[in-house]
């Protein structure tokens, strides 16, 4: 149990750090007085750089270093970028944000980054080598479900009224500096599974090989091309597109050239599994949108709500409390949707990502007229010079963009999952499916800084006055929502011509998938809760896959005896 509870206290850190690390935007609005969309930029940018470095990570992780070194490194990181974050917050070294504060909070955050990324790849499939039932058993009965509830209180209510952000910064390195230690603990006890290799070497390997071959003519008989021995080369359903690739599986006029070197040799069945993963970019080029839809949750949404009346009597609502409605909405949209598409069979994923994006216009378009209603309210009051001023408008207003948002989250990546399992080749594992959404969606993190710069210099065009200024209220967010809801419906038809295209295999919509697809989301932190549910179903789901194993089994079993009874009494 030891060994599983050092590894599972990373996560109930990570679960409190999310919290602290969701409102960085207002941080940087309301301590470093900066402009909404610099400290938007510099949100999503970081969102970007730990999406795509998980995708390195999986593969260093497989290739050479195994999970427990980077889990290793990574929580090392997590707790040091923490720790230099608390400091780089004013009062700690000085009363104001100078040269000295930029490098710590910069440093800490490349860390942090580091840190999210290390996590994402590592922490779950760590956490599932340390196969101890009885760990397990603590983990979901009832001491972890307090620990959790305990950590989840303390981070969704108790954070956000603690008013020095050293502190409030402060108590999620210390938790996390503790994790790390208590993991270090157990580093003898621990069983670790070594680098076993990384199934992407084989895209590396056709692309090398096919390169090396380039010069050489294809053969037309499909005899001479490399397969295994013993495998009947015609059965396999070898593709017309892509020929280039074909140069990789061009058997070698000797058997010593055919041993010698698998770099410049592959069978063609890697080739045309190789051909399959290219054919799903387009549909991957389809997440760069929905990334920069969803990367206006944690950043315009969350400033929208720190300028507008929170208080509820004399409480005010933290912000925090959108992020758990967002999360709310993300898991039971999901939910209503397997329900009703499974009966579409393998049509269920695709259709499941055009709904998402519907979800994701409906979102863009309410977050317009919510803010074109903001704007009226800001002009009738005469706030337009007075943006640390709050408005007379309840927060509430914002409540149902975030609800579409999050269904639009939950049932994309729960679509996204379920697509890619049916469609992809075997060894492209669920890490690496995550790893790829991910890097896509990250580019779309990273894509909304350009979104907002080219939006920018164009409504600037002709003397007119930029969409974007440095305060909020002087800004036409609206006007970016609709040119996101316009952007999202082009993509939308553009998925649908796709699909429409595409050679489906066998999939449908899991419950399962919901979790094994959560490696993104609209904040760093919030991939750290996400860790905390795919463990919790990923551990679980060994049990609970035999047991529905054996009752599917006995199901069938009955019915077809039942049948046969049936039959022999008419």
């Amino acid at each position: 149990m030891a060994s599983i509870v050092r590894v599972a206290v990373l996560i109930w850190a990570d679960l409190l750090a999310w919290f602290a690390m969701w409102v960085m935007v207002t941080y940087l609005t309301n301590v470093w007085k900066i402009s909404f969309i610099h400290a938007a930029g510099i949100v999503n940018i970081s969102e970007a750089t730990a999406a795509i470095l998980s995708v390195v990570f999986a593969f260093f992780v497989d290739a050479f270093m195994g999970n427990y070194s980077m889990l290793l490194i990574s929580s090392v990181a997590y707790t040091i970028g923490l720790g230099l974050l608390s400091l780089s917050t004013p009062t700690v070294l000085s009363s104001g944000i100078g040269d000295t504060q930029r490098v710590l909070f910069y440093t800490a955050l490349s860390l942090v980054v580091v840190g999210i990324a290390g996590h994402m790849v590592s922490l779950v499939p760590f956490l599932n080598e340390q196969d101890t039932e009885k760990g397990r058993k603590f983990l979901f009965q009832l001491p972890g479900i307090i620990i959790v509830v305990i950590v989840g209180v303390i981070g969704a209510i108790a954070l956000p009224y603690i008013k020095p952000w050293s502190i409030r910064f402060g108590v999620p390195a210390i938790c996390t500096l503790v994790a790390t230690l208590l993991f270090l603990s157990g580093s003898f006890s621990y069983e670790c599974s070594g680098p076993k290799g990384s199934s992407l070497t084989i895209l590396f390997r056709v692309f090398v090989a096919s390169t090396s071959n380039m010069f050489k003519p294809l053969p037309n008989n499909a005899d001479q091309l490399y397969e295994h021995d013993g495998l009947d080369l015609h059965s396999l359903p070898r593709t017309r597109g892509l020929r280039c690739l074909d140069k990789a599986a061009i058997r070698p006029t000797t058997l010593d050239e055919q041993n010698q070197n698998k770099w410049r040799l592959c069978r063609i069945t890697e080739v045309e599994e190789t051909k399959v993963v290219i054919r799903m970019i387009p549909v991957w080029i389809t997440f760069i949108i929905c990334g920069i839809v969803l990367s206006v949750g944690n950043t315009y949404f969350l400033e929208q709500a720190n300028h507008m009346n929170r208080k509820v009597g004399k409480v005010n609502v933290p912000f925090t409390f959108f992020l758990l409605m967002f999360n709310f909405s993300k898991f039971i949209f999901p939910k209503i949707y397997t329900k009703v598409a499974n009966p579409l069979g393998r049509y269920a994923p695709p259709i499941g990502i055009a709904v998402a994006m519907i979800f994701s216009i409906a979102s863009c378009i309410t977050a317009a007229i919510v803010e074109t209603q903001r704007r009226e309210v800001i002009r009738s009051k005469g706030l337009l010079e007075k943006p640390n001023d709050k408005i007379p408008m309840t927060v509430f207003w914002l409540l149902p963009q975030f609800l579409l948002l999050g269904a639009h989250e939950g049932i994309y990546k729960q679509s996204i999952a379920s697509f890619f399992a049916g469609q992809a080749p075997q060894w492209i594992t669920d890490k690496y499916r995550r790893s790829f959404s991910n890097g896509m969606l990250g580019l779309g993190f990273m894509s909304s800084v350009l979104s907002v710069y080219v939006v920018r210099k164009v409504s600037e065009m002709g003397g007119k006055t930029s969409w974007f200024q440095h305060t909020l209220n002087k800004s036409h967010l609206d006007y970016y929502y609709w040119t996101l809801a316009a952007l999202s419906a082009v993509n939308l038809v553009y998925y649908i011509v796709l699909s429409c295209l595409y050679t489906y295999g066998d999939s449908k919509v899991e419950d399962e998938e919901v979790t094994q697809s959560e490696g993104i989301s609209a904040s760093p932190a919030i991939r750290s809760t996400q860790i905390l549910a795919t463990m919790m179903v990923e551990t679980s789901n060994s049990k609970l896959h035999d047991r529905e194993r054996e009752w599917s089994g006995l199901s069938r079993f009955h019915i077809e005896y039942s049948s046969l009874v049936n039959s022999n009494q008419r």
